[in-house]
């Protein structure tokens, strides 16, 4: 399915019970295949998606809320459009459901149906919320407050920079800002990148971040540009690129892709989020 297909930017009727055909899969292939990747990846890696409004009705028709998680890996088939995804949790609000293991079985199902891979998913209720939900303690060193000139706001790699110096560190920009493919609504992020390979110019890092502002493409295939690109411009020996946008309609998506093995997604939250 092509994205100007989706349910996005067009009006929507509101559905509140189940209904797994609202669900809008993306082939990711067609915007790798502009990065020159194939199905054979440089990276592995997930999406990590939180709900903050499931509901449902339990099998007395009281009503059910809880946080959900969900983990699609970065080498399913497809993705899911965000917008279909929100209407497509909707229409769990006046369903029954014995248990929330049975609306989690039942998001597992239909979620890893249309990704063409196997979703994990998490449904936590919030009585135990506090102790699931991890905030950011942002060890990374944030590169914001360089006192850089910045006009170009599309992506533009051929602005990095590396230095002779091999290091191994962690950086974050809390600046990232691209726009939806579709409807052209601003996405904010932050994105943290570790690296292990030539020192790269965090100047030249910055004003490459800061140029994905005007540029249109969904959140999974921002990260992966920006992968791609540290990658070759950068000649990073291991790589990890994790960005951590803010919710829209109840979601939040934070893609990670990485070469390095020993790398994991932590579903960790920014103070924004």
């Amino acid at each position: 399915m092509k994205p100007e297909q989706s349910p996005l930017g067009k009006n929507s009727a509101y559905i509140d019970s189940y209904d797994a055909g609202l669900l809008f899969p993306i082939p990711r292939l067609s915007k790798r295949l502009e990065l020159g990747l194939s199905n054979d990846l440089p990276f592995t890696g997930v999406d990590i998606w939180n709900a903050y409004e499931l509901s449902w009705l339990n099998a007395r028709g009281k009503p059910q809320v809880a946080l959900a998680e969900f983990t699609v890996p970065a080498q399913s088939a497809n993705f899911i459009e965000s917008n279909s995804f929100k209407l497509y949790l909707n229409s769990f609000n006046q369903t029954c459901f014995e248990s929330g293991e049975r609306v989690r079985e039942c998001l597992s199902q239909d979620l890893s149906q249309a990704a063409g891979s196997t979703v994990q998913v998490k449904v936590v209720p919030l009585h135990d919320a506090e102790a699931h939900v991890v905030f950011q303690s942002d060890a990374a060193e944030c590169i914001d407050e360089l006192d850089i000139e910045v006009d170009t706001y599309v992506p533009s790699p051929d602005a990095l920079r590396v230095q002779d110096r091999v290091v191994t560190e962690r950086l974050v920009s809390h600046l990232l800002k691209s726009n939806c493919l579709v409807t052209g609504q601003p996405d904010w992020g932050s994105v943290y990148i570790d690296y292990t390979g030539p020192q790269i110019d965090r100047s030249s890092l910055l004003r490459y971040l800061i140029s994905f502002r005007q540029h249109n493409e969904f959140h999974e295939q921002c990260v992966e540009r920006i992968f791609v690109d540290l990658k070759a411009a950068c000649r990073c020996d291991q790589l990890t690129v994790y960005a951590r946008y803010i919710r829209r309609g109840g979601l939040d998506i934070n893609p990670f892709r990485t070469d390095d093995p020993s790398a994991k997604a932590e579903n960790i939250r920014h103070i924004r989020q």
